[in-house]
C-alpha cells in the first residue's frame, strides 16, 4: 500500500507520517520528497545546470547555498518551474527507487508537490493536511529558523489543493484520527 501525504510549509507531513507508522505497528518506509530535492541539488551532476539557470550567486564555497537558490525560487513560480525541470528527473529516478527497493512495505510518500507527480495516483490513500496559516507559519520559524517574511515568500510559491482529490482533509495530526483512518 502506498499512502500520500500533501500539505503546505510548517503542516505536519511528517509527523502525520510517524503517527501512520506508529499505528500500523508494522515495517513502514517513508520517503519525505522535499528532502529528495534538497539532496539533488548536491548532486555534481546537478550543479552546473542550477548555477546556468541562476547564477553564480547560488554558489557558497563548492556547494549550492539552498538559502540563497530559495530566496530566488520562493520568489517566483518561473523560477521554482525552473527549479523543478532541472532537479525533477534526478528526484523521479530516486523516488522509482525507494518504491522499488520497499515493494513488500507500506510506503508513505509526503510532499508539497506530490499532487502534480506521478506517483500521486499510485497512492491508495491520500490524505491532505489542512492546517491554518498561523500555525503553519509558528511552526516553520521554529523548526527552520525562519523569518515570516521567508515563510510567506514559501507560501506565495505554494501550489493551491483542491480537496476533492483526496480521501481525507485533515486540519490536524492527532493519533486518534490517525487510527480511524487506518481502520477503515
Amino acid at each position: 500500500m502506498i499512502i500520500g501525504v500533501c500539505g503546505k510549509s510548517g503542516c505536519g507531513k511528517t509527523t502525520l507520517a510517524n503517527q501512520i507508522k506508529k499505528v500500523l505497528d508494522e515495517e513502514v518506509a517513508h520517503l519525505e520528497i522535499d528532502k529528495v530535492g534538497h539532496r539533488v541539488t548536491l548532486l555534481p551532476e546537478v550543479k552546473p545546470e542550477l548555477v546556468e539557470a541562476f547564477g553564480e550567486s547560488i554558489i557558497m564555497g563548492d556547494t549550492i547555498n539552498r538559502k540563497r537558490l530559495g530566496e530566488i525560487v520562493f520568489s517566483s513560480k518561473e523560477e521554482m518551474d525552473k527549479l523543478s525541470e532541472i532537479t525533477w528527473k534526478y528526484m523521479d529516478a530516486e523516488i522509482e527507487k525507494f518504491i522499488s527497493e520497499n515493494k513488500d512495505k507500506t510506503i508513505i510518500l509526503d510532499g508539497l508537490l506530490l499532487t502534480l507527480t506521478r506517483y500521486f495516483a499510485m497512492c491508495d490513500i491520500k490524505i491532505l493536511l489542512d492546517v491554518p496559516y498561523e500555525e503553519r507559519l509558528n511552526r516553520a520559524i521554529e523548526r527552520d529558523n525562519i523569518t515570516k517574511e521567508a515563510f510567506d515568500l514559501r507560501e506565495k510559491a505554494s501550489i493551491d489543493y483542491n480537496p476533492e482529490e483526496f480521501d481525507y482533509v485533515l486540519n490536524s495530526n492527532d493519533e486518534e484520527t490517525v487510527r480511524r483512518i487506518l481502520k477503515r
